[in-house]
């Protein structure tokens, strides 16, 4: 079974859309590039320079990754390294981190949180790195186990500026089957740049994210047929072919 020539549109950050774009190619799918958040290096926290004093940095997404990585220059001996998912467990370990915590299943903080490792962390120093903002529940969770937690927050996540217009154009050529989304945040900067267009187009198709907290948000956005993928690059490609299979 293959995607069969179809359009899928990547909303991910274009730093971060190549591995889930081969994926689809590979599956004779054509992937179609429309960054719906671009990724804002900050400056430096302090936190990021005392990595070495603390027992547990765990990082939220690949972005955090490799923001946090180019800072620190080498991941220091000694200091146990968390990813809340796949992806960000395999930046990590492309960067050279080793023995990584991670999830087996699921790309959130509640897998996250109830890895065996992340059980008992009374009294330690934890390091939550991530994008400006986000989720209070994975710090406060851990804080409530006894631990004691900072934040280093290294980037900011912004709606790009880009012209829709030529996605528009392929869309009414019909040439785009599917999108994918995968943040709440995407979704609605996907819209503001794509507009009543963007509202037309999702109304006739899939879109296909990876959580169902995602989809919720989807479905309250008024996008009709909302698919969950799973969390992984081969779950949803996975999940693409078999809603395209036997489909003309």
């Amino acid at each position: 079974m293959s995607l069969d020539g179809r359009g899928v549109v990547v909303t991910r950050p274009r730093e971060l859309a190549d591995s889930l774009a081969g994926a689809i190619a590979r599956r004779g799918g054509r992937p179609m590039l429309f960054p719906a958040i671009a990724i804002e290096e900050l400056p430096p926290p302090g936190a990021l320079r005392r990595v070495p004093g603390f027992q547990l940095v765990v990082f939220v997404s690949p972005s955090a990754v490799r923001v946090a990585l180019r800072a620190l220059g080498q991941w220091p001996a000694g200091v146990a390294a968390a990813a809340i998912g796949a992806g960000t467990r395999r930046e990590l370990e492309r960067l050279g981190v080793r023995d990584v915590i991670a999830p087996q299943g699921g790309a959130d903080s509640e897998a996250l949180l109830a890895t065996p490792e992340l059980a008992d962390v009374a009294g330690k120093q934890v390091l939550i790195v991530r994008g400006e903002g986000g989720r209070a529940l994975l710090g406060n969770t851990l804080a409530a186990r006894g631990a004691t937690v900072e934040y280093a927050e290294c980037y900011r996540r912004v709606r790009p500026v880009a012209d829709a217009a030529p996605l528009i154009a392929d869309w009414r050529h019909g040439l785009v089957h599917a999108v994918t989304v995968s943040s709440a945040e995407g979704l609605d900067n996907f819209l503001a740049m794509t507009g009543d267009d963007g509202r037309g187009l999702l109304a006739g198709m899939p879109l296909f994210v990876p959580h169902p907290r995602i989809a919720s948000h989807a479905r309250n956005q008024g996008v009709p047929e909302v698919i969950v993928s799973g969390p992984g690059d081969d779950e949803l490609v996975e999940r693409l072919v078999a809603y395209f299979d036997g489909r003309t």
